[in-house]
């Protein structure tokens, strides 16, 4: 499944090998009918809230949104290379915290190669930045990755507790990533920039700012009303998308493709044939792996394991097999494999299907993405954030008595 996901041969969908690879895990009695069933029940909730969200970063994307946020930055920079890269952490770190790591890789990135250009200054920096906050900047918020999602679930935090806790780790790896940025890239950053300073550019869509920022608001009040935060993600889809479609900048057809049913799908028969493997050899084999407690040392291993197993087999995978080793330990562990399954994919192009995406959207663009450097970069920022961060961690379990 992993190898048709990464390869996706004539650009056939994960689901065209993930859904016959998942009956036949039931079939041959790897995962009983009934156990399957309960693991798709059980992420059924979390599909669907991946799904809205994936709607939502694209109406946002219509407005113009990210646009306007790409202009604003141009000007910003004056001209600069390193205020530039600045500028692209804080809105890709945005980005990916509000919308997901998805709407970084897809969305963002095309608008950073445009943003470059009209500054006058090399891309690679800002492209690989994309790369890499899709996934450390995806800390954050229980929306913001959908392996976030799924600790959220199994790690009994509210939405505000889970920001709380996580604030910390997040803004330590984006630190560390930028300082590693900057000394990596020093000879682009130290090119100047081709054109003077760019033009006003589009505004800002104050409505869909707004909605946007009530919607946000709306996933910590839910989830403090103890109901589903998918409940304000609707909210925000139907306010933007029945705005959308009444001034008929686009058709439902067009919104349901934003979703991404055949992906939600992949995900759906991915955690049946990972139920499989795990109940059949890897629980046990990761069991012994794992430490218990939620001592630095202890949660140091996890997120290291989590590291090491995300590029292994991929974050999803990874997170779903470590999750029940680790949530009866309680937040502590089950957040240190977030880390490690988030800011572990940065070493390895296969460590998650955003990075894998973010290479087929350079290809658009005629840019190569380079192994060698993409793998050497890993090598000084994934090591250094997941100590930092899971420092940080232990700091606010402490601090917050979680």
């Amino acid at each position: 499944m992993l190898v048709f996901a990464v390869v996706r041969p004539r650009g056939l969908p994960e689901a065209v090998a993930a859904v016959p690879a998942a009956c036949l895990a039931v079939a041959v009695g790897a995962v009983p009918p009934r156990q399957a069933w309960e693991q798709t029940r059980e992420l059924l909730p979390v599909v669907g809230f991946l799904a809205l969200v994936l709607v939502l970063a694209h109406l946002c994307a219509e407005e113009g949104l990210f646009e306007a946020a790409g202009a604003a930055v141009a000007r910003w920079c004056g001209g600069r290379p390193q205020r530039l890269l600045a500028g692209v952490f804080s809105v890709a770190a945005a980005v990916t915290a509000v919308l997901s790591l998805d709407a970084t890789v897809v969305l963002l990135t095309p608008v950073v190669f445009a943003t470059a250009a009209r500054a006058g200054a090399r891309a690679r920096p800002h492209v690989y930045a994309t790369a890499h906050l899709a996934n450390s900047a995806s800390l954050l918020l229980p929306v913001s990755n959908l392996t976030n999602l799924l600790a959220f679930d199994a790690g009994g935090l509210t939405f505000t507790r889970f920001a709380a806790v996580m604030a910390l780790p997040w803004l330590a790896a984006i630190a560390v990533e930028y300082a590693a940025f900057r000394a990596f890239f020093r000879a682009d950053l130290a090119v100047p920039a081709a054109s003077g300073t760019p033009g006003k550019g589009p505004d800002v869509p104050l409505f869909t700012l707004v909605v946007l920022a009530l919607t946000l608001a709306g996933f910590a009040v839910t989830s403090l009303a103890g109901l589903e935060p998918a409940w304000a993600a609707l909210g925000g889809v139907l306010v933007l998308g029945g705005r959308a479609l009444l001034r008929r900048r686009t058709a439902p057809r067009e919104l349901i493709g934003a979703a991404s049913p055949l992906f939600c799908l992949f995900v759906l028969a991915l955690g049946i044939v990972v139920k499989g493997v795990v109940d059949h050899g890897l629980g046990t084999g990761l069991g012994r792996l794992l430490p218990d407690g939620d001592s630095l040392p202890a949660l140091l291993g996890v997120a290291a394991v989590a590291a090491v197993l995300a590029n292994v087999i991929n974050n999803l995978p990874a997170v779903l097999a470590l999750l029940p080793l680790t949530a009866p330990g309680g937040p502590g562990p089950v957040l240190a494999v977030l880390l490690g399954v988030n800011l572990g994919p940065n070493l390895t192009y296969v460590g998650s299907l955003a990075t894998l995406l973010w290479r087929r959207i350079l290809h658009r663009h005629d840019v190569r993405a380079d192994l060698g450097s993409f793998t050497r970069l890993g090598l000084v920022t994934v090591p250094a954030t997941l100590l930092v961060s899971t420092v940080a961690l232990w700091g606010m379990l402490h601090i917050t008595g979680t």
